[in-house]
């Protein structure tokens, strides 16, 4: 099993920027990528950006060139770095991580991040 916890959601001014974190524990070594989904109200969960342990980053085309994702692995810790937000970018995001061709997937809880215009 592998654990998240996800930090650094909140509210803040179109244009303005977060950086959102994810502390993975316990079975480290069965996962070899962690990314980042957001739910919007009344949409769908969708892949915001993901990376794997080889550092190979894939983003969604609605966050490129605004987002980045990182991690650090001493700390086994995905962040996201999330600049020039739009009110479209409001959703609870979600840290996501599992090992590529296994389906099973870990999920956080979820960080609210809220955009006002």
């Amino acid at each position: 099993q592998v654990q998240l916890v996800e930090s650094g959601g909140g509210l803040v001014q179109a244009g303005g920027s977060l950086r959102l974190s994810c502390a993975a524990s316990g079975s480290i070594f069965s996962i070899n990528y962690m990314g980042w989904y957001r739910q919007a109200p009344g949409k769908q969960r969708e892949l915001v950006a993901t990376i794997t342990s080889g550092d190979i980053t894939n983003y969604s085309d609605s966050v490129k060139g605004r987002f980045t994702i990182s991690r650090d692995n001493a700390k086994n810790t995905v962040y996201l770095q999330m600049n020039s937000l739009k009110p479209e970018d409001t959703a609870v995001y979600y840290c996501n991580a599992g090992r590529i061709g296994v389906p099973l997937r870990y999920w956080g809880q979820g960080t609210q991040v809220t955009v006002s215009s």
